[in-house]
């Protein structure tokens, strides 16, 4: 009868353990993936920052400006252009 009620008490204490370990296991992975999401909201919010940022750089109307005042560029005469056609 001690002997039954011996293994009966390890059993329940590694039961415990188990729950225990599995509880603490589960909260760290609870963290970590709190913590990824707040990261990629992050990420989410400087994607979009970054591809308005792009689009304002790559606006023909800042292009043609940057074009105009730093390169010095301007709109060829008609007689400056040459049309090339498909040879079918």
């Amino acid at each position: 009868m001690l002997r039954a009620n011996l293994i009966l008490i390890l059993f329940v204490v590694a039961s415990a353990l188990g729950t225990v370990t599995s509880n603490y296991r589960a909260r760290r992975l609870f963290t970590a993936l709190e913590q990824a999401q707040v990261r990629m909201h992050s990420l989410d919010v400087e994607w979009g920052q970054l591809q308005l940022e792009q689009s304002t750089w790559a606006a023909p109307a800042r292009v043609e400006k940057i074009a105009r005042d730093q390169l010095h560029m301007k709109q060829p005469a008609a007689d400056q252009v040459i049309t090339v056609e498909d040879a079918k």
